[in-house]
């Protein structure tokens, strides 16, 4: 664990465009969640190095989206450290369910989420085909399907 780490809720300042981008490459889309979610982010020695939005999307329900870390940075718990913040957070607020979604490539991410106790709900078939211009590549895999995982809080 990286020394002097941080996780705070962005109010005025500016987001973290470029980390956002890693989470999803489509600005427009980020720039509605940052709109409609709460945005916090991670800092180490002052570098502003992970990023979450937190996003409302029904009663009681709240989806964990735009997790983010600076690539220099993956493999120290940064990203663990941003799913269970956001689920206490959830929690704090009186959410009952805390949903994320992924690619059907991103494994390393898949793997993380059912750590830290989310459980797959459902499959978005062709997701990524619908809504991105781009084609997305991970592990060597087309990312075509949303995977959907959800948690009780």
């Amino acid at each position: 664990m990286e020394r002097n780490r941080l996780i705070t809720k962005l109010i005025k300042e500016e987001y973290p465009m470029n980390l956002l981008l890693l989470a999803d490459p489509s600005e427009s889309l980020v720039k509605q969640y940052v709109a409609r979610g709460e945005c916090y982010i991670a800092v180490i020695n002052e570098e502003t190095v992970g990023v979450y939005i937190l996003l409302p999307t029904r009663p009681d329900t709240v989806e964990l989206v735009n997790i983010a870390v600076a690539e220099h940075f993956h493999g120290k718990g940064i990203g663990k450290a941003l799913v269970l913040d956001a689920i206490q957070k959830a929690k704090q607020y009186g959410y009952k369910i805390i949903e994320v979604g992924t690619g059907n490539s991103s494994i390393g991410q898949l793997a993380l989420y059912q750590k830290c106790g989310f459980r797959i709900t459902g499959v978005e078939k062709d997701f990524f085909k619908i809504h991105y211009d781009e084609e997305i590549v991970e592990n060597q895999i087309v990312c075509v399907d949303m995977i959907r995982l959800a948690q009780q809080l």
